[in-house]
């Protein structure tokens, strides 16, 4: 099982702006994932990425665009990779923009990580996605492929195309290999190892039409002091919501290990949470019901397996704890998301 992590407020208006140009409640979406308007006119916000796929679960089952995640990649813009847009578009060439894609994606979320191979005379520039249900996934990997092919011809200035794209997801019912083609102008091959745009190694060299040297070596010494603080600058409580979220991956870890990655004592670390507002159990059990409401709305997903990712010894003390939190047992709470 996975843990989720962030998304930049910015990666999520491409949606936003799509769903507004079929007519779709905005509102309603935004409500459905939890997410303030403040929160999202904030291009400095990072949200977790629960709400995320939240906001996508809810677009999808409103729209009738059964490629809703490859059409929203026509609303690129630069400022959907927040600082990392501008720092591929100041760069010289393409191929020092794909460059740059790998060191600062960090700043864009951390729901998928990128990958450039040479490929002969070919680059392979592959997306792998950490959210595993279906159909958020695949609307997000179509999404971020589109996105890299709409962006690429906008900052060169050319309507070039890859030479292939694959996907790693079988052609999604009722649509067609050509409905893909006319997005991506070359072959989409389907069921794929991975999802990837296979590019020409001559277009790594096509010259980008705003390249800006000066103005590139501003964005990327301020890349990397928002990478520096992309920890840092986070409330404690936030930040032990982060790493317990990670250690739960390795079962539930103890009040010591928490406190041990902030060089504190757990008397100290409860100490700060306290005047903070809060509580290390609490966000740990605030943290524990989000992600079991979070997987529970999956089917694949068995009870059991829930219980045990989450640091429950049995079954029994995951159902009695849920139950507490939400008047529902696990069952009933999946039952009535169906």
């Amino acid at each position: 099982m996975h843990t989720l992590g962030y998304t930049a407020v910015p990666v999520l208006l491409k949606y936003l702006s799509h769903a507004q140009a079929l007519g779709l409640d905005c509102a309603a979406a935004r409500q459905a994932a939890g997410l303030s308007a403040e929160c999202l006119a904030d291009n400095g916000q990072r949200v977790p990425s629960e709400q995320h796929e939240r906001l996508l679960e809810h677009l999808l089952g409103q729209s009738a665009d059964p490629l809703f995640g490859l059409h929203a990649a026509r609303h690129v813009q630069p400022g959907s990779w927040s600082v990392l847009g501008y720092i591929t578009m100041n760069c010289a060439t393409l191929g020092e923009a794909m460059a740059r894609i790998l060191p600062y994606e960090r700043l864009v979320g951390d729901m998928g990580t990128s990958r450039i191979d040479n490929r002969g005379d070919q680059v392979c520039l592959s997306w792998h996605c950490r959210h595993p249900h279906q159909p958020v996934r695949r609307h997000l990997i179509e999404n971020v492929l589109a996105s890299w092919l709409h962006y690429a011809r906008w900052i060169a200035g050319v309507e070039h195309s890859p030479a292939e794209v694959h996907l790693e997801h079988a052609l999604p019912a009722g649509c067609r290999v050509e409905d893909y083609q006319r997005v991506f102008g070359c072959p989409v091959l389907f069921e794929q190892p991975h999802s990837a745009l296979l590019v020409p190694g001559d277009y790594l060299r096509l010259p980008l039409r705003q390249a800006d040297a000066g103005l590139l070596r501003a964005l990327e010494a301020h890349a990397l002091g928002l990478l520096d603080r992309l920890e840092d600058d986070q409330p404690l409580p936030l930040r032990v919501r982060a790493v317990l979220r990670e250690m739960l991956r390795d079962g539930l870890p103890g009040k010591e290990r928490v406190a041990a990655r902030f060089h504190m004592t757990p008397r100290t670390l409860q100490r700060h949470l306290q005047a903070a507002g809060t509580s290390y159990q609490a966000i740990l059990d605030q943290l524990r019901r989000e992600l079991a409401e979070h997987y529970l709305r999956h089917d694949d997903l068995p009870i059991q397996d829930i219980a045990s990712y989450l640091g429950f010894g049995e079954p029994r003390s995951f159902h009695r704890s849920f139950k507490q939190w939400t008047g529902q047992t696990p069952g009933e709470y999946r039952q009535r998301q169906r």
